[in-house]
């Protein structure tokens, strides 16, 4: 990549950040200094990427938590490696289940939507097998920024105060009391110290078993007791049996890039698909660009909502989704006027991220999320654990791919991105954000490779977001007269004042021996070097 990083060299924006020993990028300041902290006493771009995601899950509970899931691809020693910890539902969780019940919803905030978190077995997972420090030298900074206190972001701020509303108001019964006892009655304002002694606590017990309390010990005991307590699902035997892997990440090759996500039960493959239309179309101007870029999202988005789920249960194989043929077949769909996209046939057979890079030249892409801020809202007392809501995207539509199952993994929605050219690494990338996140992904790549914008320009980009048929929302700063001819061809533009359901993004790439980092400005995105 050949980039302009002086695009910005006297204005306000933002430019790309240099370094040559280590990065740490990701959306929190005191979490991309925890990872830096750990480059600094010897610890790889692994040792950091699990001390930043554990001090996110304190200094950023609105987006992820101990209870979450998370992801990762990682270049180690010029080999690429995918890493899955996504929980399944319980074995005791079933559409038969529900009927007894007289339940015919998955509601967010209820154990319906409770999957068993796969967070710290991700972290001892990527650890064991690449890690460099102590286990549990990586938590150090996570349990002082618990203990200690730490000051609140103005995004964190904005996040928990909107969470603690709704709160307040949707969240009846004695079972939701342990999230206020946890994170407050009253949200917290930009600059206040808070402290979540609870978090310290059980990152003590994470770190000094290689994960095992939460899926064998005394922290297993208590979320299944709290389980049983509360009417919930789970048994000791979700926590014993739950296994992570290994994963092989899957790819497209764009202009002589190849990009990287990985495969189903994640949305990566959307991202791929996108990129396989848009490059049998051709376009000669800015309007076109953009125009063919939504609606080469479209069809790949509708055909993911239609096949993806738990890999072991899918119907449809990787390598027909991205295959040449099938992308041009669904690019002969496009036209110049905005189309209310289908699924097409194939032959059968709220979040976090962060981005780190070494002085070995390893990086790891990386995402961590409860799904919708804080998750289920359903808190396990006295331990800091916040369990997700991941089983939301379940189906109880016993046709549909992703219907509900015991021990089924969901549809997900978070992806890290990574990009190598030939056998040489360029980098990790990620744009989190819910089912923004594969439109972020191709947006960024976009920028990158086609508009030849370096890290930051290429994340400050204006962004659009498909929602659903022809509605598109695009950010304030997004080009009016591109908006107002979109709008001609049938596109229902919307623009949001709001940057939040726009994303936030990290991006690292390696030219030479350099490292050049971008982060977000939609949030209090930070780039922390040496």
């Amino acid at each position: 990549m050949n980039f302009d990083y002086l695009e910005y060299p006297y204005s306000s924006k933002r430019t790309c950040l240099f370094a040559k020993n280590g990065v740490v990028a990701t959306s929190e300041p005191l979490a991309a200094q925890a990872g830096l902290d750990i480059l600094k006493k010897g610890g790889n771009a692994i040792d950091a990427a699990i001390a930043t995601a554990a001090a996110l899950t304190v200094v950023e509970p609105t987006s992820n938590g101990i209870g979450s899931d998370n992801f990762a691809i990682i270049w180690y020693n010029g080999k690429l490696y995918g890493m899955n910890s996504s929980g399944y539902s319980p074995k005791k969780l079933s559409i038969k289940e529900l009927h007894k019940r007289g339940i015919n919803e998955i509601k967010p905030h209820s154990w319906e939507a409770v999957t068993v978190p796969g967070t710290p077995a991700g972290w001892n997972l990527i650890w064991k097998n690449f890690g460099k420090l102590e286990f549990n030298i990586l938590f150090e900074p996570a349990i002082k920024y618990a203990n200690e206190g730490y000051p609140v972001s103005p995004t964190v701020s904005f996040y928990w105060n909107r969470a603690n509303k709704i709160y307040k108001q949707k969240l009846k019964g004695e079972i939701f009391k342990y999230w206020f006892e946890t994170f407050g009655y009253d949200a917290p304002k930009p600059g206040q110290i808070v402290k979540l002694p609870f978090h310290a606590k059980t990152f003590e017990l994470i770190a000094n078993s290689n994960s095992k309390e939460f899926y064998y010990g005394s922290l297993t005991d208590k979320i299944v007791k709290f389980s049983k307590k509360y009417n919930g699902y789970f048994d000791y035997e979700d926590f014993e049996d739950f296994k992570n892997n290994l994963v092989e990440p899957i790819k497209t090759n764009y202009n002589g890039y190849d990009i990287w996500e990985l495969p189903p039960n994640v949305q990566g493959i959307i991202t791929l698909m996108a990129l396989n239309i848009f490059k049998n179309l051709n376009y000669s101007n800015e309007y076109e660009f953009y125009h063919n870029s939504i609606e080469a999202l479209k069809l790949a988005f509708i055909d993911g909502k239609e096949y993806i789920t738990d890999i072991s249960k899918m119907n449809i194989k990787i390598e027909e989704m991205l295959s040449e043929k099938y992308a041009k077949q669904r690019s002969n769909l496009i036209s110049s006027i905005a189309i209310d996209p289908k699924p097409g046939e194939i032959p059968m057979s709220n979040t976090v991220y962060l981005a780190t890079a070494d002085k070995w030249g390893n990086m790891v892409s990386f995402i961590q999320s409860n799904y919708m801020g804080f998750g289920s809202g359903i808190v396990v007392p006295e331990t800091g654990i916040a369990l997700q809501n991941r089983g939301h995207s379940f189906s109880l539509d016993e046709k549909h791919i992703n219907f509900l199952e015991p021990r089924k993994k969901p549809y997900h929605t978070i992806i890290p991105g990574f990009i190598t050219k030939g056998a040489m690494p360029i980098g990790p990338f990620g744009v989190m954000g819910g089912f923004m996140q594969p439109q972020g992904h191709l947006q960024v790549v976009l920028n990158m490779i086609d508009k030849n914008l370096n890290p930051q320009a290429a994340l400050d980009a204006p962004r659009w977001q498909w929602i659903e048929g022809k509605k598109i929302l695009v950010e304030k700063d997004f080009p009016s007269h591109i908006a107002e001819k979109l709008e001609r061809h049938g596109h229902n533009i919307n623009v949001l004042l709001n940057p939040g359901p726009f994303g936030r993004g990290q991006i690292i790439i390696k030219e030479k021996d350099v490292y050049v980092a971008g982060t977000e400005k939609r949030a209090d995105g930070y780039i922390a070097v040496y």
